[in-house]
């Protein structure tokens, strides 16, 4: 599996993480240096903050087309 990396996700400008459902599961490698992944149930509507503080955005769309 390749790990879709992107720039640092704010409230104001949030990561977008598309998704065919109503709610897709997201891991966050908070840390470059970091041995775990934070995983976070992310649902359609306002967008949600990993504990980190980066934050992501569910929006409509098939994830396995994204490059």
């Amino acid at each position: 599996m390749k790990v879709q990396t992107g720039p640092w996700g704010t409230k104001e400008k949030p990561q977008v993480v598309p998704s065919m459902f109503e709610e897709r599961i997201v891991g966050c490698i908070c840390d470059e240096d970091s041995t775990s992944i934070t995983w976070m149930v992310l649902k359609k509507g306002p967008p949600g903050r990993c504990e980190c503080g980066h934050w992501y955005q569910l929006a409509h769309g098939n994830p396995i087309k994204v490059h």
